[in-house]
């Protein structure tokens, strides 16, 4: 795991020098407006001919060009093999490039790339449904397809938030200052190092999404069961297939465990079989998911939880999905994997 990008603080830029580089690379002019994130500088711009918007990311100075030409191409990829996908398109410079290397005041040398503004509604505070999960999954799907395509030589590398690393973060839980927590995610943290880890060598890999949070998912703001943006391929990484649908699946578990009859999996499972039907699944890849998505959910909230101490004043952000990850987690880990894994092969039609 790199540990410079996880561990350094973001770096937002003067607006003026934003201002400039857009009226120099892509020969507009537009006001531009801070978003929130974890490691880039996000703006919002509006661009001032036309009142459209569009979103300018500039890559954190850890980020080598080579890992950020990974994402940038991976939807350019993705535009090509799966038009009617929905995720931001790459807008080009005026020289015809699908990014910009440009220097800050403090002559820093910074990835820069322009992307289209995907509208509607942040999945968070939008209501759920059955049909809603459905549609994200055969999106997640299609994306997935059309990656397994693609191929770039950051491939290669150890990038944040990789699944298959999970055991990367175990020194991060001295953060955990509750003892009952903190011992509770070392016994996922245990189990997957034990049974999990060794058997992702044998699955399938390709490049993945790797961050199918409900803050990276937009809901159509007239339709609240059609998705209408994937957002956010920062973390893409190389890895096995399944990974990708366990990371999705950690944030689309229950919001609430407070009604007993309701099963802590019952809005997982229609996803995942959505996500098989779309793209077939193997029964290896199945058993490891239950693992994999409380490894995941220990990597939530080990992570956030670490980087929110460095980052004191963007702990809001950092910290966004850290309690309701501890909720799901304690309520999942009261599950045997057996049990779990019963559900979701018969999800698959497996069994």
């Amino acid at each position: 795991m790199n540990s410079m990008l996880m561990s350094d603080v973001r770096h937002p830029l003067a607006p003026d020098w934003v201002q400039a580089i857009v009226r120099e690379q892509y020969g507009l002019v537009a006001s531009v407006e801070l978003l929130p994130g974890e490691r880039d500088s996000n703006y919002r711009l509006e661009v001032q001919s036309t009142g459209e918007c569009l979103v300018l990311k500039v890559s954190h100075p850890a980020e080598t060009p080579l890992i950020a030409d990974f994402q940038t191409q991976a939807l350019l990829h993705i535009a090509r093999t799966a038009p009617d996908s929905i995720v931001p398109r790459v807008i080009l410079t005026v020289q015809g490039e699908a990014s910009a290397l440009c220097e800050t005041a403090t002559g820093v040398k910074r990835v820069v790339r322009l992307f289209t503004y995907l509208s509607g509604k942040p999945l968070p505070g939008a209501a759920r449904s059955t049909a809603q999960r459905i549609h994200l999954a055969q999106k997640l799907a299609q994306i997935d397809f059309a990656l397994s395509t693609f191929w770039h030589p950051a491939c290669s590398l150890e990038l944040p938030w990789d699944l298959q690393r999970a055991d990367s973060v175990r020194s991060l839980l001295v953060h955990v200052k509750d003892p009952a927590r903190r011992a509770m995610a070392e016994e996922v943290l245990d189990y997957f190092e034990l049974h999990t880890q060794p058997a992702l060598a044998h699955l399938r890999k390709q490049p993945i999404h790797n961050d199918l949070n409900s803050h990276n998912v937009l809901v159509d703001e007239h339709d609240n069961d059609r998705i209408s943006g994937i957002l956010d391929f920062g973390d893409m990484v190389y890895a096995p297939l399944i990974n990708d649908l366990a990371v999705a699946c950690a944030y689309q578990l229950r919001e609430s465990f407070d009604d007993p009859a309701i099963h802590p999996l019952a809005e997982i499972i229609p996803f995942v079989s959505s996500y098989h039907v779309a793209l077939i699944l193997t029964e290896a890849e199945v058993e490891l998911l239950f693992s994999l998505i409380l490894t995941r959910l220990t990597m939530i909230v080990a992570i956030s939880g670490w980087r929110a101490e460095l980052e004191p004043e963007n702990a809001d952000y950092l910290l966004r999905n850290n309690g309701l990850s501890w909720l799901r987690l304690a309520a999942c880990t009261r599950l045997s994997y057996a049990e779990a894994t019963v559900m979701l092969r018969q999800a698959c039609s497996f069994d």
